[in-house]
């Protein structure tokens, strides 16, 4: 005769209740907190690093332009002035944006800072007195509105530093062009002295055919 009463020496089986996954058991809080942290941070430098790239509207070309001072006033207030020929399409004219904007926050009490668009045909008179080809062009002129000397293209801010305090101090520009000379980007021909130009508004001379 077969005895159905359990056996009291073997033990009951117990339901296995912990049946999670194995991707719970290793579940850590502080891990993925970590991680977080790890990205939100990947990401402020990120942005960061855009931000410093691009330039503010303080050192933006169109911002400088509409800060500096006005040709007609800079030629009558009694200082000194560096005006720039510039465009907003134009590379080196936006790589120098950053550092003019600090050198003019720094000398605008002791000079002028004018700004001309060569895209704007009202400045075609100056293009042509100055023998503009090529930009952006820097025209020193002295207290009394008689430009000095020029530059052109990018420069380092060091020499642009030189310069300005040169031109405050009466002082010759170093590594400046000489107004009277054309730019090393042109032929080597002597141009019609700033001070007494001798085009006529109305028509533009290519510096390399004039006196031929």
């Amino acid at each position: 005769m077969t005895n159905d009463t359990p056996n009291p020496t073997t033990p009951t089986p117990v339901p296995n209740t912990n049946l999670a996954p194995k991707l719970g058991t290793n579940f850590n809080p502080q891990k993925i907190t970590n991680i977080l942290i790890a990205l939100a941070a990947i990401v402020l430098t990120v942005s960061l690093f855009f931000a410093l790239r691009t330039p503010n509207n303080t050192s933006s070309l169109a911002a400088q332009a509409e800060a500096a001072t006005p040709l007609e006033v800079a030629l009558t207030n009694g200082k000194p002035t560096l005006m720039e020929f510039y465009a907003d399409w134009c590379t080196s004219c936006q790589a120098m944006a950053g550092d003019l904007a600090e050198l003019k926050e720094e000398y605008q009490e002791q000079m002028n800072f004018v700004m001309l668009n060569v895209d704007n045909g009202k400045w075609l008179p100056e293009m042509v007195t100055y023998k503009v080809d090529g930009i952006p062009l820097f025209v020193f002129l002295d207290q009394a509105g008689q430009a000095i000397a020029q530059s052109l293209g990018e420069q380092p801010r060091s020499i642009l530093t030189a310069q300005l305090e040169a031109l405050i101090a009466a002082q010759p520009l170093p590594e400046s062009q000489p107004v009277g000379k054309v730019s090393e980007l042109e032929t080597a021909l002597e141009t019609t002295p700033v001070a007494q130009p001798q085009a006529k508004p109305q028509k533009v001379i290519d510096p390399r055919t004039h006196g031929s």
